[in-house]
């Protein structure tokens, strides 16, 4: 059992999802809250399936789920304006996790009501004759939920009142965790195959769950649980349960199903498929593309569908779309000169609703070694274009810019730049060392410069917490002010990819380095992604076409013998940004390993040098504490709480 609020409030927000070029639009009515008596009717049933994707938006392109996703591991640290919520999460001394840490209590929070209303429309469905196929949507969500769950906290509870997956109509006070396996066994891998054998294999919707979706998630969770039972540096698990399978399936068994499962997920594609270039997965206006399984989605049409207004000042809180802010500095502080002979400081790039710019919040930043190891091959490999803004160009001549009638501005060494130039540009490599001023200088953020060139630079080793390559993947796009600045404080309208076609790739070549065996090695498998990211169609960084085609080069360079430290570098690569990497270096017990040091410049405008700063991973940190939100809902003993709560918090 587990404390539900005692107005039992169970879906949270209903609002549909956004409904573009659908093949299927659901007639129903928007509810803003559900009771209990709304299951009782096929009605209520039918308009309650939509709530169980919106509530995607509650962790999907949330700020502060990916500081919980991503700061504290090799990817990421906390940038200039950082709180608790991203400094706590470095695990550098800068505050500790625990009960009260928000970011790692969203997991549970968002999962438990969405579980309650899955429980409700699997058990209330049949007897209004609601057809399997949108009762598996509830069993798809569920597992995704508990899956969710038991990677961040260990055993959760399966009882949430009523009994074991029931829907609970009941106020409780009291819970019992479940262990791992019984988590796994008994919700997450039931819910995943009979959604795998009654989901169709096109979606109902734009968005909606397929056969291949619940494939996805079947392959992976088969692929962590035979993680968990080998267990390969002794992680401990809580509550307390032998590395053993309920089925009497040994972790070699669940390699192979992954291994299994993944592989039939990329030979009967359905409508998916990998898209034919890197570029195209994760430009603004080829967003929902057959890549794209599943995303929290959002619109700029409406208000009421979108959840906030989506020309308005945005919360920079669920459901808005945010995270990319917390990886945008602050390029408006980049000055230019409106004279070529004395210094007279404008801002060449404000704030505007494009992909490569959009809100900057300075919460978290790339850590140095992520732009120089991770992202070596920056010529071959199309990734670090992709994900990466490298080149801030002027806008000052859009509308509301106050500089419309402003031709040419003066730059680095004086030189002239025009609207839609390189104003501020980060080196791909180290081999040049720019001259840079003390303290912010002219151009107001403590770039150097080189000789001949009118950008302003900042090579890799000069990157810090306060100016650094923004994430141009998963930033601002909108297509409703072409000549202006646009609404770029408002949540993105873009939607947040939660699930995509090249993750098959990825969990066959990691199952098949772990034992499991087919038609396709590992090296096979990861080569169909650097293939793909060998080809070039734009040039971000130059923001021109450019047409090119390195697949032989990036096949050649993949080491013949793959190894599971060379799947984390490819999933790096193929996916910063995207709120994968504490949860990869978790299951694959490599996060103490992997983020123990990084470097990063300091927190003031000038500061290039490099500090290397010392984490604290200890093997308890592998799961999440409970949240103190449960433990105060829970009138019980405080000896039973302290056993309810994680060992090490």
């Amino acid at each position: 059992m587990i404390h539900l609020n005692k107005k039992l409030v169970l879906g949270a927000i209903f609002l549909s999802l956004t409904f573009t070029g659908c093949n299927e639009i659901l007639d129903e009515q928007p509810r803003s809250i559900y009771t209990v008596d709304y299951f009782s009717s096929a009605d209520g049933i039918n308009q309650s399936i939509p709530s169980l994707y919106r509530h995607l938006r509650l962790l999907y392109g949330n700020g502060y789920f990916m500081s919980n996703c991503q700061n504290g591991t090799d990817e990421s640290t906390f940038a200039q304006s950082a709180d608790g919520n991203f400094r706590e999460l470095d695990m550098s001394g800068n505050g500790n996790v625990n009960s009260n840490t928000f970011p790692t209590s969203m997991v549970w929070s968002a999962a438990f009501p969405n579980i309650n209303t899955a429980n409700g429309i699997i058990e209330k469905g049949p007897g209004f004759s609601v057809p399997e196929s949108l009762i598996s949507e509830a069993r798809f969500f569920r597992a995704f939920d508990y899956f969710m769950l038991v990677q961040t906290y260990g055993g959760v509870p399966l009882d949430l009142g009523s009994g074991e997956l029931k829907f609970n109509i009941t106020p409780v006070t009291t819970s019992a965790r479940n262990t791992v396996p019984e988590v796994y066994t008994k919700a997450v891998f039931p819910d995943l195959k009979k959604a795998v054998d009654n989901l169709p294999a096109n979606p109902r919707i734009t968005g909606g769950v397929t056969k291949n979706v619940a494939r996805l998630f079947l392959a992976k969770a088969y692929l962590t649980y035979g993680w968990w039972l080998q267990n390969p540096n002794n992680i401990p698990t809580y509550p307390d349960a032998a590395r053993t399978d309920p089925d009497g399936h040994n972790a070699q068994w669940y390699f192979q199903q992954a291994y299994d499962i993944a592989m039939a997920g990329i030979t009967n594609p359905g409508q998916y498929a990998l898209q034919p270039t890197f570029y195209d997965v994760n430009e603004g206006s080829k967003d929902r593309n057959t890549e794209c399984m599943l995303y929290a989605d959002h619109t700029q049409s409406s208000s009421y569908y979108n959840e906030s207004d989506p020309v308005g000042f945005g919360s920079g809180w669920a459901p808005d779309n945010f995270a990319a802010w917390m990886q945008t500095w602050n390029y408006t502080a980049i000055k230019s000169s409106t004279s070529a002979t004395t210094f007279t400081g404008v801002s060449s790039v404000q704030r505007e609703a494009a992909q490569p710019l959009g809100r900057p919040w300075v919460r978290m930043c790339p850590t140095i070694g992520v732009i120089k190891n991770t992202f070596a091959d920056k010529t071959n490999d199309s990734r670090y274009d992709g994900t990466f803004v490298t080149t801030y160009r002027g806008n000052w001549n859009k509308n509301g810019t106050g500089l419309t009638t402003v031709p040419v501005l003066y730059n680095a060494n004086n030189l002239p730049v025009q609207p839609g130039g390189a104003i501020l540009s980060f080196l791909q490599d180290d081999s040049q060392t720019p001259t840079y001023p003390s303290g912010s200088g002219n151009n107001g953020v403590g770039a150097g410069t080189l000789p001949g060139r009118a950008d302003w630079i900042v090579a890799p080793n000069g990157i810090s917490r306060i100016v650094y390559p923004g994430l141009w993947k998963i930033g601002t796009y909108r297509t409703d002010d072409p000549n202006g600045l646009g609404y770029p404080n408002a949540g993105l309208t873009r939607p947040f990819n939660v699930a995509k076609f090249s993750e098959f790739y990825f969990i066959a070549a990691e199952a098949a380095v772990k034992g499991a065996s087919g038609s396709m090695t590992a090296r096979d498998l990861i080569n169909v992604i650097r293939a793909r990211a060998g080809k070039w169609k734009f040039n971000n960084a130059q923001n021109t076409t450019y047409i090119a085609d390195n697949s032989a080069a990036m096949i050649a360079a993949t080491p013949a013998a793959i190894t599971i430290d060379y799947i984390l570098a490819e999933r790096s690569r193929e996916y910063y940004g995207e709120f994968y990497r504490w949860y990869d270096l978790v299951r694959t017990q490599k996060w103490g390993d992997y983020a123990a040091t990084y470097q990063i410049g300091g927190a003031s405008y000038g500061n290039h040098t490099p500090q290397t700063v010392t984490r604290n991973i200890q093997a308890f940190h592998y799961l999440r504490p409970i949240p103190q939100g449960q433990l105060n809902a829970m009138e019980v003993s405080s000896d039973i709480k302290a056993k309810y709560q994680n060992p090490g918090y």
